[in-house]
């Protein structure tokens, strides 16, 4: 098995409790993961973890990416900056399906702060099993890579 048949995870101090949770949900559901940190609940700076996380999901040394902090939108912010990346915030499964279906999302940025493990888990399915509705889709993706 090849490191791009993994989903890479990643989380800072205060989403590492609901990090382990979906690790050993996604474990559980056969999911390959590879766990970029932290492993503990020691501050961090979740900028480092983001960078890291969205270079290698950009490089596709994995498809799809995971990132986890209090709400889910700093991740957000500092995985968007690197080009090809497409992170996304969902506290919701329509927002999880959508940003799959339109936007071909490539990672999914959870809020520790905002949805409890079961609500996270029922995203985490939802994103990782939906598949990219390319047909009109695809110009706009498009577009957004070359923003």
């Amino acid at each position: 098995m090849q490191e791009k048949d993994f989903i890479i995870m990643g989380s800072d101090h205060a989403g590492f409790e609901l990090k382990e949770n979906l690790k050993e949900y996604l474990l559980s559901k056969g999911f390959k993961i590879f766990d970029e940190g932290i492993n503990s609940k020691e501050p961090c700076d979740y900028p480092l973890i983001a960078k890291s996380v969205a270079k290698k999901v950009a490089e596709k040394i994995y498809n799809k990416g995971i990132l986890i902090c209090g709400s889910g939108v700093g991740m957000s912010i500092c995985a968007n900056k690197i080009k090809g990346i497409r992170a996304v915030v969902c506290s919701d499964t329509t927002s999880a399906r959508f940003s799959r279906l339109h936007n071909n999302s490539n990672i999914l940025c959870l809020g520790q702060r905002i949805v409890g493990g079961y609500l996270a888990q029922d995203i985490c399915d939802i994103w990782l099993n939906t598949e990219f509705e390319a047909q009109r889709h695809t110009a706009r993706v498009n577009m957004i890579e070359e923003l």
